[in-house]
């Protein structure tokens, strides 16, 4: 299976990025690490997804998300054909409601692939 993860570059999100290749290992997937941050953490964010996944010592294409992440992330995984988009996020609201960032919204509500959500 060909994974494409989102990741932007919080703690949350390298934790998930460390979950996902656990799975994948398993599994046998492709990873494939779109990297998304603010214009000025970018190269930051790239690095510190670099470095952690030679860490887990982890084969994997890192790629750098310029413009709106949402539908960049979309459209990735549409033209690449990737079987599954993850991202790491949400909250959980005081009343128990999971509320999602921009980024995970769209790509929840625009992905004609699976998603899945690590929280």
């Amino acid at each position: 299976m060909r994974l494409l993860v989102g990741v932007n570059g919080s703690e949350r999100a390298l934790g998930g990025l460390e979950e996902v290749v656990d799975r994948a290992r398993q599994a046998g997937d492709e990873l494939t690490v779109a990297v998304y941050s603010s214009d000025d953490a970018v190269a930051a964010t790239e690095e510190a997804v670099r470095d952690r996944l030679e860490t887990l010592d982890v084969d994997a294409t890192v790629e750098t998300v310029t413009g709106q992440p949402g539908s960049r992330l979309v459209e990735l995984a549409e033209t690449d054909d990737y079987d599954r988009i993850v991202l790491s996020g949400g909250q959980t609201s005081p009343l128990g409601k999971i509320q999602f960032d921009s980024v995970i919204e769209f790509v929840l509500l625009n992905a004609h692939t699976t998603v899945t959500l690590i929280r």
